[in-house]
C-alpha cells in the first residue's frame, strides 16, 4: 500500500471587521478556505461568521471546526493536525486578521514544522502592516508589544521605556489596548510622550469606518481625540532623536 500523501496547514486571513471579501482577500484565497473541510480556530462562533463572510461553501454544521485550547499541549496539537496525516488540508484562523500573528495559533504552526507537515501562509490583511504601512513611520525597524500593563504607573512607565527606545534606535513601536481603554491609552501616550512624538491611531482598517492618522503629540494635545472608544485599534509611535 502506498503511503498517504500529506494535506497542508493553510493559514487563513480573516477580516479585522465588517466588509466585503472581496475588499480584504484575493479570490485565490477565498478559494482555497472554500476547499477546506477542516478547521482549527480561536473562537468557533466568530469562525463560523467569518466563513459565511467569505461566502464559504459547505455546510456549516457539517465542517470540522475545532477550537485551539489556551494551553494545548503537544497531544492536542497533534490532534488537530491528525487529518493532514490522513492526506486531508487543514485551515488555521485567527479571530481577526493573519493567523499565527500575535496569534496563540503559532503553537500550531510550530507543531506542523516539527511533524514535517507544509505550511502555506496565505495572502490577507494584518493590522500590523497595515497600520505600518499607512503610520509613515519607520518601516526598516519596529517592533510589536502587544498589550501594555494595565496599571497607570506601570503602563506609563513601559510608554516611557517605549519612547526611549525608539529615540535612542529609531524603532518604531506598535502596540494595542482592549478597547474600551482605548481612550485611557490615547490619553496617557498624549500626557507622557514628548511633545515632537509621532503618534499614530489606526482603528478599524479596511472596513468603511477606517481611521488612520498620524499626528506629533503636539499636535494631538492641541486638537480633538480620535474617536475610538470600543473600536478595534493600533497605535504606532516615533520618538524623535534628540
Amino acid at each position: 500500500m502506498s503511503e498517504v500523501t500529506r494535506g497542508t496547514l493553510y493559514l487563513v486571513p480573516v477580516s479585522l471587521g465588517e466588509a466585503a471579501w472581496t475588499s480584504f482577500l484575493p479570490a485565490a484565497v477565498q478559494q482555497h478556505a472554500a476547499r477546506i473541510s477542516h478547521f482549527v480556530v480561536e473562537n468557533a462562533r466568530a469562525a463560523r461568521s467569518h466563513l459565511k463572510q467569505i461566502d464559504f461553501p459547505g455546510v456549516l454544521r457539517d465542517t470540522d471546526i475545532q477550537e485551539l485550547p489556551a494551553e494545548a499541549n503537544t497531544a492536542a496539537l497533534d490532534a488537530l493536525l491528525a487529518p493532514t496525516l490522513q492526506g486531508l488540508d487543514v485551515g488555521l484562523m485567527s479571530d481577526a486578521g493573519c493567523p499565527a500573528v500575535a496569534d496563540p495559533g503559532a503553537r500550531l504552526v510550530a507543531r506542523a514544522h516539527a511533524l514535517g507537515i507544509r505550511v502555506v501562509p496565505l495572502v490577507g490583511p494584518s493590522s500590523i502592516l497595515l497600520g505600518l504601512m499607512g503610520s509613515g513611520l519607520n518601516g526598516q525597524s519596529f517592533a510589536f508589544h502587544g498589550y501594555l500593563p494595565v496599571a497607570e504607573a506601570e503602563r506609563d512607565a513601559r510608554v516611557r521605556a517605549l519612547e526611549d527606545e525608539s529615540r535612542r534606535i529609531g524603532r518604531t513601536q506598535i502596540f494595542i489596548e482592549t478597547p474600551y481603554r482605548n481612550d485611557r491609552m490615547f490619553e496617557a501616550l498624549i500626557r507622557v510622550c514628548g511633545p515632537d512624538t509621532r503618534l499614530c491611531i489606526a482603528c478599524d482598517l479596511t472596513t468603511p469606518d477606517e481611521l488612520l492618522l498620524t499626528r506629533s503629540i503636539r499636535a494631538w494635545r492641541a486638537g480633538e481625540a480620535p474617536r475610538i472608544t470600543k473600536r478595534p485599534a493600533l497605535f504606532l509611535l516615533l520618538a524623535s532623536a534628540s
